[in-house]
């Protein structure tokens, strides 16, 4: 992959950040490219010079999230669920602003919800290979999406509340709890 130029990387952090601090102020449908370069510092050629529009920017920065995240589960699902719950629970920490807009806001944000839970479906699917039985009787289906939506319920509320807890002690929690149920 070629190094992307660091004035670039400034530019385009830039105008994410200035999008997300705007979603927090105001409906996704009422935020022009205007807003966004205004809050963001650049012209409104620069944001058309990495971006289609509003909804290609965002589109972008939810797949970077989700590809980002399938790259730490190739590692962080090897270890134990409290261990691996810990190392997802730091990168949404890290990563406050984006997750708790999208988790949070209305409008544009309610694809990215869809797109998160089906994300977390998917890794979920294949833990429930490895529980030996223990949902024996049980549908997969209910299962998946029962953990799932737990999952994420909790990260919401949990950014929602300003992440009062570190995220050690959430991800034993939570992880105790997935452990239980796959």
């Amino acid at each position: 992959m070629p190094k992307v130029d660091r004035r670039v990387a400034k530019t385009q952090e830039a105008i994410k950040k200035a999008i997300l601090e705007l979603m927090n102020e105001k409906n996704f449908d009422d935020i022009t490219i205007q807003d966004i370069s205004d809050r963001a510092n650049v012209n409104r050629s620069t944001v058309y010079l990495h971006y289609l529009d509003k909804y290609d920017l965002l589109e972008k920065m939810m797949e970077e999230h989700i590809n980002q995240l399938k790259e730490t589960d190739e590692w962080a699902c090897q270890e134990e669920w409290i261990d691996a719950t810990q190392i997802f629970f730091e990168y949404f920490e890290k990563h406050f602003l984006f997750f708790s807009t999208m988790l949070a806001s209305k409008g544009a944000a309610p694809s990215f919800r869809s797109k998160f839970l089906e994300y977390v479906m998917d890794g979920f699917k294949d833990e429930l290979q490895k529980t030996n039985g223990k949902n024996e009787g049980l549908s997969d289906d209910v299962v998946v999406k029962f953990a799932a939506n737990a999952y994420v319920g909790v990260l919401e509320s949990w950014l929602k509340d300003g992440m009062l807890s570190p995220p050690k002690t959430i991800a034993r929690e939570l992880g105790i709890l997935l452990e239980r149920i796959l």
